[in-house]
């Protein structure tokens, strides 16, 4: 049971919003890099347990989002808010649903009722104390399911396309191995094992976060939660589990994204494993990428993800063994390119590897805040991500022979990309 207040809740702020005062806060993102099309700035701070709440920036489209972060029983968490893994999750389909929807508009591919479902599973093993605990990442699976005139064959070949199109292909070919800085009380500190940044640190974020306020007249629901997600043959982790000193787990996060009439992309996020709950989550471009900006974009979300999970491990790794963190806070910089195909640029997708900057406050000595960012890195499921070579494993289902949504078909072969 959760021994910390549920901050969320109390705040009386809605989960996600579009910042009004940004320029008044001094947020915005990094200039475009030569070569890349985005650049995303995300400032998280923790609140309490395992609650986090971030100010994701975009260079491209000048928005700036308010997103929050929560975890379940299994981390003795509210549940108030999404995991950090369903936030890549879900930018991850969002962005693959982005290049289909572009790509057959290109080759004159007709695509109705689309739906895509997504399974990403993460490994950790190992022991905390020991220093041994390392997370993993496996290849992804992805199902696209459309009513379409197109043969299986060119519509297997538009989802391939689509995938390595994905500026996310960036961060799943090769290893792309992350960078930081650490600030330990006010005071830039040399690494241990972590790879540098190479420059100074970005300032810590301090009060900017909570500083943030929406606009006049809000919005629908970015994010609504539902109930417990379904019991899987995966599910086997409940309250607490994800705190043992040693782990050797699986982990299972599944996503379904439909279209809706006005363009926004509706997912639903299942945790099948740690057993957590389900959330809907909506998502939309921005004008400068053809949509309307009703709610976060892929970009947002993917990053987002990366700072929330690796926030989740600092607390995550304090608490395994027993020390107190007083505050933690991280700026993260992640640099793409367009989308190959709706970006325009005929490439696939690029990415440079993610900057992080830690900022800690502790009583414990410079060599615990080492330890702490050492191990968060290591335990990341989403720094792992990054820096382990991946594949979409990649299956197209006609609609008429679609099974209920949600779940797996076999009318047509998979192929990796």
């Amino acid at each position: 049971m959760p021994i910390e207040p549920d901050l969320l809740s109390a705040s009386g702020k809605p989960l996600f919003f579009e910042v009004a005062n940004a320029d008044a806060l001094g947020v915005a993102a990094p200039p475009i890099r030569p070569g890349r099309g985005e650049a995303v700035r995300v400032l998280v701070r923790s609140l309490s347990a395992m609650q986090k709440e971030a100010l994701v920036a975009s260079s491209r489209t000048g928005a700036v989002w308010r997103l929050a972060s929560d975890e379940g029983a299994y981390l003795d968490g509210h549940d108030a808010a999404p995991c950090p893994l369903s936030f890549f999750t879900v930018g991850m389909i969002s962005s693959y649903a982005n290049e289909i929807l572009a790509l057959a508009s290109q080759r004159g591919i007709g695509l109705r009722n689309l739906t895509l479902v997504q399974d990403n599973t993460y490994t950790m093993k190992g022991s905390a104390l020991a220093g041994t605990m390392t997370a993993g990442a496996r290849d992804v699976d992805l199902e696209a399911i459309a009513d379409t005139d197109a043969s299986a064959d060119a519509l297997r070949a538009l989802v391939h396309d689509a995938v390595v199109a994905s500026p996310l292909n960036g961060l799943m070919r090769g290893a792309k191995e992350s960078l930081f800085t650490l600030s330990h009380n006010g005071r830039a500190i040399p690494l241990a094992k972590a790879r540098p940044v190479g420059r100074p640190a970005e300032p810590d974020p301090g009060d900017r976060i909570d500083r943030a306020g929406p606009g006049q007249g809000g919005r629908s629901a970015l994010v609504r939660r539902g109930g417990p997600s379904p019991k899987h043959a995966h599910t086997t982790t409940f309250a607490g589990g994800s705190l043992a000193e040693h782990q050797d787990r699986l982990l299972h996060v599944h996503a379904i994204c439909r279209l809706r009439d006005d363009g926004v992309k509706e997912v639903e996020q299942h945790l099948y494993n740690p057993h957590g709950s389900i959330f809907r989550f909506l998502c939309h471009e921005a004008p400068e990428n053809g949509g309307r900006g009703l709610a976060p974009d892929a970009a947002s979300y993917l990053s987002a993800g990366i700072g929330f999970c690796f926030m989740t491990q600092l607390g995550r790794y304090a608490k395994i063994v027993k020390k107190a963190l007083r505050s933690y806070r991280i700026v993260q910089d992640t640099h793409f390119s367009l989308g190959g195909a709706s970006g325009g640029t005929g490439e696939p997708g690029a990415a440079d590897p993610v900057e992080t900057h830690v900022h800690l406050e502790s009583a414990e000595t410079d060599d615990f805040a080492r330890a702490c960012l050492d191990m968060a890195e290591q335990t990341c499921f989403l720094h792992a991500f990054c820096r382990t070579p991946l594949k979409a494993r990649v299956k197209v289902t006609r609609a008429e022979k679609t099974a209920a949504p949600g779940t797996r078909s076999a009318t047509s072969p998979s192929a990796s990309t």
